[in-house]
């Protein structure tokens, strides 16, 4: 019987690329142009081609052609801290991403050091990297333009709006007044901003707190500089320590904004801790719509980015730079978000 009425690869055989293009009823070169990420396919035979790779365990033969291109077929992601439920979740997303690519993922944590962060940017170490995703937290615009060392360049997080390399960005501000305004329209009024970093690569940071200002002003609630403490570290930890200076002070707030769901878990400690209730005592909404927010008790509202969609457009953006040069303008992708709420900010919301 012919390998293509038999529905699959050989018994004990490689798949190879006419398997893929069999099973998922599309010629050869279709599945080729869905490995090398060529745009002119559409989003449905995309889905179609990648499920089938995923199931019959398809592998791009890629080392042949990286070689004859002068390319390894490895890329970085440089990212804060692994360890971080957000940061976590989105690598996996771009390995996945890059697998479809025929990609191998080199995964570096800069631990929001500087001079990490410059080492990332310079592409040391000893594996040699096509081109690297890269998420800044200690470097300001200009000092990743100065240690990009031209490298095909992807960057997450909001930098400007202008290189060296695309940007896939989310509209933080927005996102920021959303969540607000969906306290105050609870009738909450001392609506505290955790999560402000003196950092000089945090502008997520100053966008959120300028999303916060603009809603409080919207609904003429005065701005009270106490409720917004800045932090260090976006860890537990630090949302437990901040939001609990600010229930034991003499005007506590009723409501968190937390700038990712790990301080906002740290201040539904913090309030579970003093006997509180949350949300009837103290509403919590956080960032970044983790797996964590979704189990963490009670159920966390939060500001969910379209995380795969931002895994996808850098792998997109950064596989366009690497195979076509840097002839390309630097283009920005703004990727959307949603406000999931559930039960601590909500009591009768869904989990």
């Amino acid at each position: 019987m012919p390998r293509e009425a038999a529905g699959g690869p050989r018994p004990g055989g490689r798949p190879s690329l006419r398997d893929v293009a069999t099973l998922a009823g599309v010629s050869v070169m279709t599945v080729s142009n869905v490995v090398r990420g060529a745009p002119n396919v559409s989003d449905a035979t995309r889905r179609r081609v990648l499920e089938t790779i995923e199931r019959i365990g398809y592998v791009p033969n890629s080392s042949a052609r990286n070689l004859r291109a002068g390319r390894s077929g490895v890329v970085s992601l440089a990212i804060p801290t692994i360890d971080n439920s957000y940061f976590a979740e989105l690598a996996r997303l771009l390995m996945d991403e890059a697998a479809a690519l025929g990609w191998t993922v080199l995964i570096e944590q800069t631990k929001g050091d500087g001079e990490l962060e410059r080492r990332a940017l310079a592409g040391y170490g000893p594996t040699p990297t096509d081109g690297l995703v890269f998420y800044p937290q200690a470097l300001a615009a200009d000092e990743v333009a100065a240690h990009a060392a031209g490298r095909p360049l992807a960057l997450l997080g909001e930098q400007g709006d202008r290189g060296p390399g695309d940007l896939v960005i989310v509209d933080n501000e927005g996102a920021a007044r959303e969540a607000v305004a969906h306290l105050l329209a609870l009738g909450r009024r001392r609506v505290a901003a955790v999560g402000e970093s003196p950092a000089a690569g945090t502008e997520n940071s100053h966008r959120r707190i300028a999303g916060y200002r603009a809603a409080l002003e919207e609904a003429g609630v005065p701005l009270d500089a106490e409720l917004a403490p800045r932090v260090d570290h976006y860890t537990r930890a630090e949302g437990a320590a901040a939001v609990g200076a600010l229930l034991d002070g003499p005007a506590p707030p009723d409501a968190v904004f937390a700038f990712n769901d790990m301080l906002a878990v740290g201040a539904v400690h913090a309030a579970l801790e003093r006997g509180l209730r949350v949300p009837e005592d103290l509403a919590v909404v956080g960032f970044d719509g983790t797996d964590e927010a979704r189990y963490c008790n009670p159920p966390l509202t939060t500001v969910a980015p379209d995380k795969r969609g931002i895994a996808r457009e850098a792998m997109r953006l950064l596989h366009e730079r690497i195979t076509r040069g840097d002839d390309l303008p630097y283009r920005t992708v703004r990727m959307g978000h949603e406000l999931l709420v559930r039960r601590s900010s909500l009591a009768t919301a869904g989990g």
